[in-house]
């Protein structure tokens, strides 16, 4: 190889070195700011209650917005990145999530709360965290999957810490100074933002994935209508407008992978209607706890032992499902947590004890691992990676929608019949029916496609099905013609 040849090529690799492992450390904390700061709201539930004079489905749409705008802004979120880039991004989210809590310490009904904490800070948190996680898809090649297992323990530990931190604050300063330091907390965002400079996408990865491809003739086209050459200039200018937003909405929310793909069609409704219960016990564990005689201290240590358990037991779980024994089969893995998630809950329906809730964080952590670290395996596994990004984004919008009804709808139930034990039993009910659903469905699938593939090599042989006529001797000139013996081969 010339030594200029190799000289160019070490200096457009970059990747898996160096500079690399501080974005990564950046991409750590980046993930415990965003996803681990929605597991502390539980703890100001009764202080927003009694300020506001709010029910409970009115305070739970504060939690439910931020995570629901969390997840649902994924398609903004990559507009975004392809116009300016992954580090302009994430630092704009940070000034987005840092002056949403801050403006919220100044709020005096809880509508709008709604907009500051809820839709500011989770639209926030949503650029910091997708632009961050793209960034990695950068900067490691050969590392990737270590890269991104490990970026996922900083929600596990925002997860561990947030709650602690908020029930300290809380006690300290109340709840609108804790949310004017939390602003100042999630401009940390735009620091983790400095330190993802950019640099030129690896091959594979996934910003040059997402450049799109030119379809072929649209130059001519686009050329044509600007000279204004055609006599129907503006039917054909319709015309293109309209295939220009169906490729814009091909591109982003893969309606048509929807349609076709039934794999994809059962995994994304199974996870929507999984996340209407999966939420619940984080928004209402805290009240639920305090409700029923818990200290508010030991109350927010509940959400912390979950937080805890997840650092562990989520590489494990991601580390057991890489196995090639579960290769195309991960969706049964999931659908066994998310059954777990379901029966964890009739531990608190049976006693809300301090000892039996630790029990009941321990089993649901555990659980919640595998939902956690399985949800885009999976996904990767009955989507062709090209159409990913496109599959990708209907899916959280779709999750972001059931994220956002079901807290306020339990809620609801409270309020009208004062009892928290229905937010377990509706938990319950979503989690145990989705695994229930996927599990069995993707078992009819997969013995469907399994007798569609013996069928079509029925046709494509049919000969190995039919009889066939051999000669048991060698013909000879001086022999008499052979006997004829029938063989049936199967």
């Amino acid at each position: 190889m010339p030594q200029g040849e190799a000289a160019g090529r070490g200096a457009a690799q970059p990747q898996d070195q160096g500079w690399a492992w501080m974005v990564l450390l950046a991409a750590v904390v980046l993930q415990g700011l965003t996803l681990g700061f929605p597991s502390c709201i539980g703890v100001f539930f009764k202080d927003l209650q009694h300020e506001f004079q709010a029910s409970n489905s009115q305070t739970s749409w504060f939690p439910s917005i931020i995570v629901a705008v969390l997840h649902g802004g994924g398609p903004l979120c990559s507009i975004l990145v392809k116009w300016f880039g992954c580090r302009f991004v994430v630092m704009l989210g940070g000034l987005l999530s840092g002056l949403g809590m801050v403006s919220s310490s100044f709020c005096r009904s809880i509508s709008q709360l709604y907009l500051t904490a809820g839709l500011i800070t989770g639209l926030g948190s949503c650029f910091s965290f997708q632009a961050g996680v793209t960034v990695l898809g950068c900067y490691f090649v050969r590392w990737r999957t270590l890269a991104n297992a490990v970026a996922s323990t900083g929600v596990s530990l925002g997860f561990t810490l947030w709650p602690l931190l908020s029930q300290y604050l809380l006690d300290k300063m109340g709840w609108r100074n804790t949310f004017l330091i939390f602003g100042g907390i999630l401009l940390n965002c735009c620091v983790c933002g400095a330190i993802m400079r950019p640099i030129q996408p690896a091959s594979g990865s996934l910003l040059e994935s997402a450049k799109p491809k030119e379809e072929p003739g649209s130059g001519a086209e686009e050329a044509q209508l600007s000279n204004g050459a055609s006599p129907h200039h503006s039917t054909l200018q319709k015309h293109t407008r309209r295939t220009k937003c169906f490729q814009v909405l091909q591109k982003y929310l893969a309606f048509d992978i929807f349609c076709q793909n039934k794999g994809y069609q059962i995994y994304t409704i199974g996870v929507a209607w999984t996340m209407m219960g999966f939420a619940l016990p984080h928004v209402y564990l805290v009240p639920y706890a305090i409700h029923n005689g818990v200290e508010e201290g030991k109350a927010a240590l509940l959400i912390s032992i979950i937080g805890l358990i997840n650092i562990f037991i989520r590489p494990f779980t991601g580390l057991l499902s890489g196995h090639r024994v579960f290769t195309g089969r991960r969706i049964y893995l999931y659908s066994l947590a998310a059954l777990l998630c379901g029966l964890s809950n009739f531990i608190c329906i049976i006693s809300a004890e301090f000892s039996v809730l630790i029990l009941y964080c321990v089993i649901l952590s555990i659980a919640m691992s595998g939902v956690g670290a399985l949800t885009f395996q999976v996904l990767m596994d009955v989507v062709e990676m090209d159409r990913f990004s496109s599959a990708l984004g209907l899916f959280t919008i779709l999750e972001s929608i059931t994220l956002l009804i079901g807290p306020p709808l339990t809620g609801f139930l409270v309020d009208i019949t004062s009892d928290f034990h229905y937010v377990f039993y509706n938990s319950s009910f979503f989690l145990i029916s989705a695994a229930l659903f996927m599990g069995l469905s993707f078992c009819a699938l997969e013995k469907k496609n399994k007798l569609k593939e013996a069928s079509k090599a029925c046709l494509d042989n049919p000969s190995r099905y039919q009889y066939s006529e051999t000669s048991t001797e060698p013909k000879t000139e001086s022999q008499s013609p052979p006997a004829v013996q029938y063989v049936t081969s199967i």
